[in-house]
């Protein structure tokens, strides 16, 4: 989600490297986000909102899901990634979602992931999403929670992982600045229980190395440097040092925990 706050949102659209994160996103948490939707029931004839929709991943296994006669609107602030998720059911929309009006429901399913974390007016924003719902329809927030754990090399066992998780805790000094909530993912299940939602459920997904781990770091990292630089919380030396260490694939590369939580307006 392009989702502009302060200075602006750190890790824009707009950038090159926002498609690569995208892909990074889709090959570490797709499957994840689909057995949630799986769980819930998702299925033909559905109306779903998808909120922040960033990449076209998530979009399309909506679209497979809900078939022909269902429909799915992928709102975002820069859509220029979402459109790729074309398919006569979908529709694609620019949209602000604490600054617009809603778009027009009601809703079966409303899902955002990693958007939340990341918007200003949180709570006005878990407001209209669930305002969006029909009754007995599903709410899923899906959002990382970097405070849990704050290293990208949790094993931290040389100097190459002690710089890793220095250039990562910089980044989210970085994210703190703009807005971002790095202990937000962990309090969904109360959030969505004091939005009035019913048969709350979380669980959550922490992949600890991989090929896609590698490159949402990667690609993030040659997104913020300039900030990180100007921001004294690392060299350019150490930031070259340390995107060789990343492309030489020695080291076992973390994400935050992405935890999703998932509820129920009341009503049927």
């Amino acid at each position: 989600m392009t989702q502009h706050s302060g200075d602006g949102y750190l890790l824009d659209n707009r950038q090159s490297e926002a498609g690569e994160r995208f892909d990074a996103f889709a090959s570490l948490f797709d499957a994840s986000t689909f057995r949630h939707f799986d769980t819930i029931g998702v299925t033909a004839g559905w109306r779903c909102w998808e909120v922040g929709a960033g990449g076209p991943s998530v979009v399309r296994g909506l679209a497979e899901r809900v078939g022909p006669d269902g429909y799915v609107l992928a709102t975002d602030i820069d859509t220029s990634w979402t459109r790729a998720a074309t398919a006569p059911q979908v529709e694609v929309r620019r949209h602000d979602v604490v600054a617009d009006e809603p778009p027009p429901g009601p809703f079966d399913l409303v899902h955002a992931r990693l958007v939340l974390v990341h918007v200003a007016d949180r709570e006005r924003a878990l407001r209209v999403l669930v305002d969006s719902l029909r009754p007995g329809g599903f709410l899923l927030i899906e959002d990382a929670d970097p405070a849990l754990q704050p290293l990208v090399c949790p094993d931290e066992s040389g100097p190459q992982q002690r710089l890793a998780n220095k250039l990562k805790h910089g980044f989210r000094a970085l994210l703190t600045e703009r807005g971002a909530d790095l202990s937000y993912g962990r309090r969904l299940p109360r959030l969505l229980r004091g939005a009035g939602l019913t048969e709350v459920r979380a669980d959550a997904y922490f992949p600890v190395t991989g090929p896609a781990c590698a490159e949402l770091e990667r690609a993030t990292v040659e997104q913020v440097r300039d900030q990180l630089v100007a921001k004294g919380l690392a060299t350019r030396a150490e930031i070259e040092s340390h995107l060789a260490n990343v492309a030489e694939g020695g080291l076992d590369l973390a994400t935050s925990p992405m935890i999703s939580a998932w509820g129920r307006k009341p009503g049927a």
